[in-house]
């Protein structure tokens, strides 16, 4: 697999994909729970991060409870080869970092594993676009703010973005109006107050 293949998989697996869940350090009986409320909800991708070995158990076992809801999901702040190949060997279908580093994006794609690595500046996105790369990451989204999307998008016109970082139920809105593709979501979903609101999301 090449970076452009990557991004032809999240093209194909993404495009009607407006929510992905995020999974960080809850171990392995919460990291399900969370899963199993997303799938529920409508929400098809999930993200396991990879920072303990519990995480790495957590992403084993939401890849197995994926199947019986057609669900996707994904190993998380990957920055380094060995953590790729612990994302593979747990099954995960996709990558995804925090920044962008050319050599974690190689091992992905060496692994088979479609690569999300993360932006925040307009030189780290034409950076990933030499590598071939049209899905990325945009981190910390809070920080960068909706507008960030608005104005990137001029020169960059092909990008897709997978927001991520402090965006809640209640902003998740401002960053699809502003042009994201793709809203990630940490507590908003271990939060049951902010369900409604993110069902709305899905329409």
């Amino acid at each position: 697999m090449t970076p452009q293949d990557g991004s032809s998989w999240f093209e194909e697996q993404f495009g009607s994909v407006r929510l992905m869940a995020i999974a960080r350090g809850k171990g392995v009986a919460r990291t399900l729970e969370l899963a199993e409320a997303a799938w529920n909800l409508g929400v098809v991708a999930v993200e396991v991060t990879l920072q303990s070995d519990d995480d790495i158990q957590a992403l084993r076992e939401t890849v197995r409870a994926a199947h019986r809801h057609g669900g996707i999901v994904g190993a998380g702040t990957v920055t380094s080869a060995a953590d790729v190949e612990a994302a593979r060997a747990a099954g995960a279908a996709f990558t995804v970092s925090p920044g962008l580093d050319p050599d974690v994006v190689a091992a992905s794609a060496a692994a088979g594993l479609p690569a999300l690595p993360g932006v925040a500046t307009a030189s780290e996105v034409q950076q990933a676009r030499a590598l071939g790369l049209t899905w990325l990451k945009a981190f910390p989204a809070r920080h960068l703010t909706p507008a960030w999307f608005t104005d990137i998008a001029g020169p960059f016109p092909e990008v897709r973005f997978v927001a991520s970082g402090g965006i809640t139920a209640a902003s998740a809105a401002a960053f699809l109006d502003a042009g994201v593709h793709t809203v990630a979501l940490g507590s908003a979903l271990a939060d049951p107050s902010q369900l409604p609101q993110l069902a709305a999301l899905l329409g």
